[in-house]
């Protein structure tokens, strides 16, 4: 067997580069074996250009979503996850919140792209993302077409992987970054308010050196969270971390419940009351998924 990294999946196929620098693609070894970009895998080559992965070495991180239903992974190994935005289309607020705690949830750098500052909508977004700044996220304004030089700086060092909803310019930043049309983009759909899909496979990339990942996704507009539990999503809310277990009831929901730890700290002004929606919101579906469908 010789070992390998996961730079590209799509379905049960991947593509690996081995440890001399030559790419094959490769079949999982039984439908339980889920392969993630980002890997280190052991591989049994059966040809010159095809293989079977047999084995997935032991991960430093996982990012990845789920629901009731099924698991989607999205990147092993990664140090960073980097959330794109933008101006134009409208950006889910939800979906950044969903992705911010998964990371803290993982255990996994969290860094916010504001994409499109050439715009003039951008000073609005701007705003918009000072809570996160406020809360200790650091957010990094660029353009993918004008000026991706602080993107480029943050990522340099880091294995990250790019998280977005489609049209918020992820390919455009890739193909600034890598210095060619590594994925195909297209123009925004104005009239639907959202990107068109163009980036249909995860791919891996490096940057100046094995030093530097940035790994590409799919444009995504739902990211479940029931692979988490209640208190792993509660504590993965920064700003409401420390008051967890301060609440009058043990087991309280942070609803209406009298002496209410997270209620008091939004009450105060010290914390976002949308914020607290969304960690109620993640809980209560959380809490829906059946013991059995957990993982």
């Amino acid at each position: 067997m010789q070992q390998a990294l996961v730079i590209e999946t799509q379905r049960r196929h991947c593509v690996v580069q081995l440890d001399d620098g030559s790419r094959i693609t490769c079949v999982s070894k039984g439908r339980q074996l889920q392969i993630a970009c980002g890997d280190q895998v052991s591989v049994t080559r059966t040809n010159d250009n095809e293989g079977v992965v047999e084995r997935i070495g032991e991960r430093g991180s996982l990012f990845y979503r789920a629901d009731a239903f099924k698991e989607k992974l999205v990147a092993a190994n990664v140090t960073q996850v980097a959330c794109i935005v933008a101006p134009l289309p409208a950006y889910s607020d939800e979906l950044l919140n969903r992705w911010l705690v998964c990371a803290e949830a993982s255990g996994v750098k969290a860094i916010i792209g504001l994409n499109k500052v050439d715009l003039v909508e951008a000073a609005a977004t701007a705003n918009a993302l000072a809570l996160y700044r406020d809360l200790g996220y650091e957010v990094i304004p660029f353009s993918a077409k004008f000026n991706h030089g602080p993107m480029r700086e943050r990522l340099a060092g880091e294995r990250s992987v790019l998280i977005g909803q489609s049209g918020m310019g992820k390919s455009k930043l890739l193909n600034a970054l890598v210095g060619s049309e590594a994925q195909r983009t297209n123009e925004i759909s104005e009239a639907l308010d959202s990107g068109k899909h163009t980036t249909t496979f995860t791919r891996l990339f490096t940057l100046g050196g094995n030093d530097t990942w940035v790994i590409d996704s799919p444009g995504m507009q739902v990211f479940g969270l029931a692979h988490f539990s209640r208190n792993e999503i509660e504590r993965a809310f920064p700003e409401f971390r420390d008051s967890i277990g301060q609440c009058r009831f043990r087991d309280c929901k942070h609803l209406h419940e009298p002496n209410c730890a997270l209620q008091t700290l939004v009450a105060d002004g010290k914390a976002s009351g949308d914020r607290l929606s969304y960690l109620r919101k993640f809980c209560a579906e959380g809490e829906a998924v059946p013991l059995y469908a957990r993982h």
